[in-house]
């Protein structure tokens, strides 16, 4: 059995960690962490465990717990990982990090976007950054850190991926635009997460500005084979779990001077994502919906081509808390111990 700690447990990914690693069948969870709930029992915290984990909450002494478990799970801020990691820890135990402090391969842009202090850059270069599908030959039993991708990042990422890496559309006219449920935000109490602010309303923020920005530019940069710029736009909806990315971007001409049709696009999305367990392209005339891919590590990936503006719109829908945190953290853990990359991850989409 594989032994796993959870640092920040009782947030909300760290809860869909503990949901989906009850379930595998080569894991044993001996590390609750929570710096706000220590010696409450987990049950307490979250009463959907009642009965299901007797366990308490413990601290994130990441030291003693890298001398007790296999692989640590840091559910956690941004800045907390580096302020702790050490050559010593990753000698001892292999990581997950849930967080932004290790997905960006240029510490000045980390810290510009993140506003704070990068505490241990020399560990940047060696972190895989772990979004399986366009990653997966770099993350092996040797790997000692994975920078597991977040939810905007995933969903954006792999909407546009195949497209901009056989150069079909142009990246620097790629628009985003995405819209994600509360539970992105974190489980902190925030005046603007309050029911009555969010109920019934809809609303964009970190405009020009989110820090995920960078994220998504880097990781289509290296498939368009260049640096590109990208206008990511995201916005809060009423709902608990979700990630919509709505992405614009124009066809790319041909050398015959036509643009690339329906049947193109799709043969590209299917040699990319048909044997994906985890990405299904839909049929013509299908939008990805939330509610389709909800409790699931599913993407959902679909696009129609504008053939009066020769623009492609292209849509990716998942769950931010399972393929957008914990469900995709799992699958990174399966291939660092060479399991079945799908163990524990096989849940049906639920609905309503």
């Amino acid at each position: 059995m594989i032994k796993a700690g959870i640092i920040g447990a009782t947030g909300y990914a760290g809860a869909e960690l503990v949901r989906i690693l009850m379930n595998h069948k080569d894991v044993e969870i001996k590390w609750y962490g929570s710096r706000s709930y220590i010696d409450q029992k987990y049950a307490d915290v979250y009463r959907n465990f009642f009965e299901i984990v007797d366990a308490a909450c413990m601290d994130d002494n990441m030291e003693e717990l890298a001398a007790e478990v296999d692989v640590i799970f840091t559910a956690t801020p941004q800045g907390f990982l580096a302020g702790v990691l050490t050559e010593e820890l990753l000698e001892k135990v292999k990581i997950v990090d849930l967080s932004a402090d290790y997905r960006i391969k240029d510490v000045a842009t980390y810290e510009k976007w993140y506003k704070i202090e990068h505490k241990s850059p020399q560990f940047i270069e060696e972190a895989v950054y772990g979004l399986c599908e366009i990653n997966r030959e770099k993350i092996t039993k040797d790997t000692r850190l994975v920078a597991n991708p977040g939810c905007y990042t995933t969903c954006s990422i792999l909407t546009a991926y195949p497209l901009v890496k056989e150069k079909l559309i142009d990246p620097s006219t790629l628009i985003i635009d995405a819209k994600s449920g509360t539970s992105g935000a974190g489980r902190g109490a925030k005046t603007q997460n309050l029911f009555c602010e969010v109920n019934e309303s809809i609303k964009a923020y970190g405009v020009t500005t989110h820090r995920h920005t960078p994220e998504i530019e880097e990781q289509l940069g290296y498939a368009a084979g260049e640096e590109i710029t990208v206008n990511f736009t995201p916005h809060l909806v009423p709902m608990n779990r979700g990630i919509l990315a709505t992405e614009y971007a124009s066809l790319n001409r041909k050398p015959d001077g036509t643009y690339p049709g329906y049947e193109e696009i799709k043969a590209v999305y299917d040699r990319y994502y048909g044997k994906e367990k985890f990405v299904r392209v839909l049929d013509q005339g299908v939008c990805p919906e939330t509610r389709w891919v909800e409790g699931s590590n599913y993407v959902d990936i679909g696009f129609v081509i504008d053939e009066r503006t020769h623009r492609v719109v292209m849509m990716g829908a998942l769950d931010n808390l399972v393929k957008g945190a914990a469900g995709q953290a799992v699958q990174n853990m399966n291939l660092l111990f060479g399991l079945k990359e799908s163990e524990g991850l096989e849940m049906v989409p639920v609905f309503p």
